[in-house]
């Protein structure tokens, strides 16, 4: 009981001072934002809301404008995300997976599962485009 009291006791006291030092941190990153910076903010604000708007435009529907326009940030942002997967997917299975089989067959999941979502990550606003463009008649 002493030893649950003394763990619980020292993980409020860590809880604490991080929470106490990340108030003080806040307070001084109010100041942090320059006018340069807050300019390239806006400047992104305004080409995103642009882009937005050019899809909603090239699709003659708000509703259709925003899919396709989440739809091709799904398709940039998977990219990388896959790429990351497919590396630890990689390291599991050549790496890890030398003295431990089940490792090895996790590894090759994880590398099936991450090129299943890049293929369909990059194959679904084409999809999209060409059942918008074709099939609404």
């Amino acid at each position: 009981m002493k030893k649950i009291a003394i763990i619980s006791i020292i993980v409020m006291l860590i809880f604490g001072f991080f929470a106490s030092t990340n108030i003080v941190k806040a307070a001084e990153q109010t100041q942090i934002i320059d006018e340069k910076t807050e300019s390239q903010l806006i400047e992104i604000k305004e080409n995103q809301a642009k882009t937005l708007e050019d899809y909603k435009q090239k699709y003659g529907s708000d509703s259709y404008g925003v899919v396709a326009y989440i739809l091709h940030l799904i398709q940039v942002y998977s990219i990388p995300f896959c790429f990351l997967g497919l590396a630890i997917g990689a390291i599991r299975k050549y790496i890890l997976g030398i003295r431990r089989l089940d490792t090895l067959e996790k590894g090759m999941a994880v590398m099936v599962a991450f090129s299943v979502i890049l293929i369909i990550c990059q194959v679904l606003p084409l999809a999209f485009a060409v059942f918008i463009r074709f099939g609404r008649g």
